[in-house]
């Protein structure tokens, strides 16, 4: 009996050792990014240690107040709306951020916890109008008293933005409506934030409709950046010394 007994609590050992194992395995994964693909192809989302803990807060442009743009078909027949493509992708950020590590708040465009808000970084996520023109756009407020940490996180969407979907910026249609963001004038002043335009619903309509996967990866990318203290600035290529010798050297 007691030898039974004995062999049941080493089996049970055994078990525990296997399975903590694999957790240690899955973790160390999970950390490094070791991950298969999704079902759509891209590579999941691994742990980025600077954003443990940290707090997001992603606008779902248009949420819980208008449907924003409404795209229609030549018989006059909602095709795509603006707010279903903004919630769609804003889910999709949230996802791969909070699987990053950090916590990830998810606001209607009017949403009272604006009121003073205090996070490590706030994006808004808009998309463009109907009509046939191509390019994503970003902007930070335009009198953010902390221009430098500001343009650093919309450098840091741009990269990664352009690097996941092939857009490029349309900056010739960034408008006072970007600068001037309503939620940026009630957010904390030291809440680092901006707003991107995902695209146009009308040239880019087939990115924003289908592969709003990718979208989200090139936003939670530049988010994931941002946190982690890039870009890291470029260091300044060394002097070239001239070591031509001289007529008095020779001498």
């Amino acid at each position: 009996m007691r030898h039974d007994t004995v062999e049941r609590t080493q089996r049970i050992f055994v078990w525990l050792f296997f399975l903590a194992v694999i957790g240690i395995g899955a973790i160390a994964a999970r950390t490094a990014g070791v991950y298969p693909t999704d079902a759509q192809g891209l590579a999941r989302q691994g742990l980025v240690p600077s954003a443990w803990n940290k707090q997001v807060a992603i606008i779902s442009g248009h949420a819980g107040n208008d449907s924003g743009a409404i795209c229609e078909d030549a018989n006059g027949q909602p095709t795509i709306k603006e707010a279903d493509v903004n919630a769609a992708v804003a889910r999709g950020v949230a996802e791969r951020v909070r699987q990053a590590g950090a916590d990830v708040a998810i606001l209607d465009e009017f949403d009272p916890r604006l009121k003073d808000l205090r996070a490590d970084v706030l994006l808004s996520i808009h998309s463009d109008s109907c009509i046939d023109a191509s390019g994503y756009k970003s902007s930070r407020y335009v009198d953010s008293t902390i221009p430098d940490i500001a343009d650093r996180l919309i450098t840091c969407i741009n990269l990664n933005y352009e690097a996941a979907t092939g857009l490029t910026e349309n900056i010739d249609t960034i408008t006072e409506n970007m600068t001037e963001y309503h939620a940026f004038h009630q957010i904390d002043a030291q809440t680092p934030a901006a707003i991107i335009e995902l695209g146009f619903l009308g040239g880019d309509n087939d990115l924003l409709a289908n592969r709003q996967d990718v979208l989200a990866k090139g936003v939670a990318d530049g988010l994931l950046c941002f946190l982690n203290g890039g870009p890291q600035p470029t260091p300044a290529p060394a002097p070239t010394l001239d070591v031509t010798p001289t007529a008095e050297s020779t001498e």
